[in-house]
């Protein structure tokens, strides 16, 4: 019989939900304030990054040899659900960082480490992640950015479509061919490029439904030359680094729709409480609770699963595969169907930029189609069942 200690797995540390309450209280006084704004004019939420970089928030994964907090991967998970919960656009700053240095960190060498996860560390860089191509999207392997070897150096040709924080990152993983033959096989490689590298350059900032203050925008590589030993980990193995990090980092964007879902019960359920027609609060009529219940049931079981996939994630479990892609998938889900059903609460209220359940559910649905579409994730959970 399992003793009471062991049931102690399920639920996060004290430290844990001390971290939780800080970055709540800084997310509401500092974020949550420029949240509609930002959202309105489409601009890069840098109130958001001083406040997160101020309180060493942006990159909470770094481990602590290069000066970041080293934080497990369920309190990155509580960093950017907190956020998300507030403004799902300022969650992408230390969820990216990760996702885009975690190549880095995973494969690439001491000295490549400390190179790029000591400043991103201080906050003096951000971190994008360069996969996608206009004709490489769910097939990732299909890319056709080439990296040709000459001498000490790799010059770079090719462009990457749908780059998060494009133009406002220093630091870029980009996945290029370096054995057209082989491929996915051992014909990708992974390197670090550098904003101020000659040859890169930025499209137009992409006009999207949602997120409308982290930029997605083309990258472009022109001859880009860089040095040999900015490769991250050996010729060949960027591809199969590239889907260990996804492993990683689809948490966080499960992370990032439990924040949005939970953001938008909370209002709704504030919004219903003080609403009234027909002589009472709308939160006293049955098929309005039986709405709440629907959404808060979601939200935490998609909150349980990611936080058994983020636990995952730090052991480096075998099926971890599969709980991210879960994870992922569900709390994604999760997140439409209750910022939906909150917009619904409000009925015409929640239709109007008024009102911050519009955007919410606006923002939910990119987190069912990026780090890999949500048909996308049922195809590896089929193929990793545990």
């Amino acid at each position: 019989m399992a003793r009471a200690a062991d049931f102690d797995l399920y639920r996060p540390a004290e430290e844990h939900e001390m971290l939780r309450e800080s970055v709540r209280a800084l997310a509401e006084a500092k974020i949550a304030p420029h949240a509609a704004a930002v959202d309105e004019e489409g601009r890069f939420p840098q109130e958001a990054r001083d406040a997160l970089t101020g309180n060493d928030l942006h990159a909470v994964h770094v481990p602590e040899e290069f000066g970041g907090n080293g934080a497990d991967a369920l309190a990155t998970v509580i960093v950017i659900e907190e956020i998300a919960r507030v403004c799902a656009s300022s969650s992408l700053i230390p969820a990216v960082n990760k996702l885009g240095s975690l190549p880095v960190q995973l494969a690439g060498s001491t000295e490549l480490q400390a190179r790029y996860l000591t400043p991103l560390a201080r906050g003096e860089a951000m971190f994008s992640y360069c996969l996608s191509e206009p004709d490489a999207g769910s097939d990732a392997g299909g890319m056709k950015t080439t990296a040709v070897r000459d001498g000490d150096h790799y010059v770079l040709n090719g462009v990457k479509r749908w780059i998060t924080n494009a133009g406002v990152s220093e630091y870029y993983t980009v996945l290029a061919v370096t054995d057209t033959e082989k491929r996915t096989r051992g014909g990708i490689s992974a390197f670090v490029v550098e904003k101020a590298d000659e040859g890169v350059s930025f499209g137009a900032p992409e006009k999207k439904l949602g997120i409308k203050g982290s930029p997605t925008r083309e990258v472009y590589f022109d001859n880009v030359r860089i040095p040999a030993d900015r490769m991250i980990g050996e010729e060949g193995t960027g591809f199969t680094t590239a889907m260990k990090t996804l492993d990683h980092t689809r948490i966080t964007i499960a992370a990032q729709a439990l924040g949005i879902a939970q953001g938008a019960l909370d209002y709704a359920k504030g919004y219903v409480r003080e609403r009234k027609q027909f002589g009472k609060p709308v939160g006293d009529f049955q098929g309005v609770q039986f709405m709440l219940a629907d959404m808060a049931m979601k939200i935490e079981a998609a909150r349980q699963l990611t936080y058994a996939a983020a636990a995952r994630s730090e052991r480096l479990d075998s099926d971890l595969t599969f709980f991210g892609a879960a994870a992922k998938c569900f709390a994604s889900d999760a997140a439409m169907e209750v910022t939906t059903d909150a917009v619904q609460l409000l009925g015409g209220y929640g239709y109007t930029r008024d009102y911050p359940v519009e955007r919410m559910m606006r923002d939910a649905k990119i987190t069912q189609i990026y780090e890999g579409t949500n048909q996308v994730q049922r195809i590896v959970m089929a193929r990793n069942l545990p």
